[in-house]
């Protein structure tokens, strides 16, 4: 497949299933897959130079922002770090219009993050009905968010707390023997899904690897140079990428559902985390956060997105093999985080949980190649 103007074909896939104007997805609840997509949307229009991309975002926001600043939907009291992510489509339309509904929109969910019920070290919960727990979710949902506030109305203290976030969850998730972050933390260690001895879930979920890693290449855009704990962001993400490398598919290019699991049973290359993966390495190699790594490396999982993954017919660009979902814990089904619960997991065609970071790889791959010309 050609992937030259990709980006515009999976942005007219997905605008292709709007009804009325609107996603019925995106337009449904203020959440995280709708935030993700649409901040793919806002970065097309910046590369494209084409507005029509971020009036889609606008439109979209606008369903939920009320002209006091409140959320349709949202509830700060539930301290739910997935309800941050949106908001950060918020910016672009406060720094181009003024309004200052945009501006109390950012600021109530700013005020969420200041009360977050924290671990001992700071880290955020991921939401408050899961106590004393971080998972790597979380991290992608509010620290891109918590960095860019904190650059757009100058808070030097917000980037210390981001670097906190980062770096506090990679110590605790971190597999020593492979150095891999597993799904998620429980510091109280009460969870049924967790290790009594590390708090750590037990095993690699790719696609939560691939939000941490994309939250680390997301917020370092916003970090000031000299913040003192940039250069071990950048080190950790670093190590990090290598062990990644480590466990690759050799034939494909691409990352299994449970990725300290290859060669098992039934386990599968899975879509959204390969998509997030390759984003955040080919992000990372663009702006420079990555020295030490092989671009035929990523190279070849971009292939293998395309080869294994992406199909195209006359109704556009269709993504397959995607994990619909997957979590820990909760009620009235407990998910204890076991090989079999990721196994049995439904999986999808065309869902925007992947077809949102393949639109975000894909421009990305685009601007590194034309990068690569102008270099």
């Amino acid at each position: 497949m050609n992937s030259t103007s990709l980006s515009v074909k999976i942005a007219d896939s997905i605008q292709s299933q709007f009804v009325d104007g609107y996603h019925p997805k995106m337009a449904n609840k203020w959440g995280y897959v709708a935030g993700m997509a649409l901040k793919a949307f806002d970065w097309l229009s910046e590369w494209e130079k084409d507005e029509r991309y971020h009036e889609v975002v606008r439109r979209h926001l606008d369903l939920f922002i009320r002209e006091d600043g409140t959320i349709k939907g949202y509830s700060l009291d539930e301290y739910n770090l997935d309800h941050i992510n949106e908001g950060k489509n918020v910016f672009n339309l406060w720094r181009k219009t003024k309004d200052s509904k945009y501006k109390k929109a950012l600021d109530l969910l700013y005020t969420q993050l200041k009360g977050q019920p924290r671990t001992s070290e700071g880290g955020f919960w991921h939401k408050k009905i899961y106590p004393f727990q971080m998972w790597l979710d979380g991290v992608y949902m509010s620290s891109p968010f918590l960095a860019e506030y904190s650059k757009e109305f100058e808070i030097p203290t917000g980037f210390d707390d981001v670097a906190n976030q980062i770096l506090s969850i990679e110590k605790n998730t971190r597999n020593p023997q492979n150095g891999l972050l597993h799904h998620a933390w429980d510091e109280s260690c009460e969870q049924r899904w967790c290790d009594q001895k590390t708090g750590r879930s037990p095993h690699v979920w790719g696609r939560a690897v691939g939000w941490y890693s994309m939250a680390i290449v997301d917020s370092l855009e916003h970090f000031p140079k000299g913040h003192h704990k940039r250069g071990q962001i950048l080190g950790i993400f670093e190590r990090m990428v290598h062990a990644i490398l480590h466990v690759q598919d050799q034939e494909t290019g691409l990352w299994y559902q449970v990725m300290d699991q290859n060669g098992r049973e039934r386990n599968y290359l899975e879509a959204s985390g390969s998509c997030m993966i390759t984003y955040a390495i080919v992000k990372g190699i663009r702006l420079g956060y990555l020295s030490g790594i092989d671009a035929k490396t990523v190279a070849k999982a971009y292939k293998g997105i395309l080869d294994h993954f992406v199909t195209e017919d006359d109704r556009g660009i269709h993504l397959h093999q995607i994990c619909k979902g997957a979590g820990l814990g909760g009620h009235p089904k407990y998910r204890d985080g076991s090989y079999d619960y990721y196994m049995n997991e439904q999986i999808v065609s065309d869902d925007l949980m992947g077809v949102a970071p393949l639109l975000l790889v894909s421009i990305e791959w685009e601007k590194l190649q034309t990068k690569d010309m102008n270099e």
